[in-house]
């Protein structure tokens, strides 16, 4: 009965690909903050108007949104705020990832509370865990929390990747509804795929932006490319062009993706590449370039490198 329930949450949908609620592209929002390191709201409602005119998700307190250097308070912050600016007939995802299962989950608790419809979580980020122990976290989490669970695998920053036997096995707990994989991995996406396209009780998401279009194509629930908080019509006009059967203008869409995101990407670090996403946002005029310690500004010249570049494709290329 609770496998039944589960397969008709996730097609009972406002949104998404295929009529399933948990579906589409969904943007790892960055955190926008004030000087004083608070959650800046006015900015949190231009993130997400720019979200909702383009049909997009958007999920905070993830990697993008400086999820492991964030307080309590402030995460509580961009909860409420996000939830103040969500749209009716649509879905909010939030991270809460901890080192502490407990705190993961009272904060899953707390966005249950507040409007968020599905969390997020990776592996603790410290020990080294054994696939037994992956096993009992994930479950530990599932039972807990009030709401719908996605595994989150990004070996870039847990030093672990999640084997995907394991995933599928977890993938039938009523409460685990999908996953997130950022692994840069060309084998792993194609067993994925093979594994979960046609599931209707469990999704895939795919965090590997440079694959986007190969995964819609395959057969894969949605994306979630850091990119879309800067360039959200990318996604929105690929998911178009694949749900039209227009594979070309999909991989249109995929070349786009790419040189905008190795506009803020390229030879910088993960930590650095944020700072570098925030300050072209705020040149559109959606945030500051504000990040949280550690995270911090490449300075000014940076600044204006990155500004003149992005102006110089935006003349070339578009968008």
């Amino acid at each position: 009965m609770e496998e039944n329930k589960k397969t008709q949450d996730a097609q009972n949908s406002p949104s998404g690909v295929g009529g399933k609620k948990f579906s589409g592209v969904i943007v790892p929002a960055v955190t926008p903050l004030t000087k004083q390191l608070q959650i800046d709201e006015a900015a949190v409602a231009k993130l997400f108007n720019s979200f909702h005119q383009h049909n997009i998700s958007p999920f905070i307190l993830g990697t993008t949104g400086e999820s492991a250097s964030l307080p309590a308070e402030v995460k509580e912050q961009y909860v409420k705020a996000a939830a103040k600016n969500k749209q009716a007939d649509t879905v909010l995802y939030a991270g809460i990832s901890s080192n502490v299962v407990s705190e993961s989950i009272e904060f899953a608790k707390f966005c249950a509370d507040n409007a968020v419809d599905a969390i997020a979580v990776t592996l603790p980020s410290y020990y080294a865990l054994t696939e037994t122990q992956m096993k009992q976290y994930f479950e530990t989490l599932a039972d807990a929390v009030p709401l719908p669970l996605i595994i989150y695998n990004i070996p870039a920053t847990t030093h672990m990747s999640i084997p995907l036997q394991l995933i599928d096995d977890l993938s039938h707990h009523p409460n685990i509804i999908a996953t997130k994989d950022s692994e840069r991995s060309d084998e792993r996406l194609k067993q994925s795929l093979e594994l979960w396209k046609d599931r209707e009780d469990f999704g895939h998401f795919l965090g590997w932006a440079a694959k986007s279009a190969e995964a819609l194509i395959g057969g894969s629930d949605g994306l979630i490319p850091s990119t879309g908080n800067l360039m959200p019509e990318i996604y929105h006009e690929m998911e178009q062009a694949v749900e039209a059967g227009d594979h070309a203008k999909a991989f249109d869409m995929q070349k786009l993706s790419d040189v905008y995101g190795n506009l803020y990407q390229g030879g910088k670090t993960l930590g650095e590449s944020l700072w570098a996403l925030k300050a072209l946002m705020q040149h559109k005029g959606i945030c500051k370039d504000v990040v949280m310690p550690p995270l911090q500004s490449l300075g000014e010249e940076e600044k204006s490198n990155l500004m003149k570049a992005f102006m110089e494709l935006r003349n070339s290329v578009g968008g």
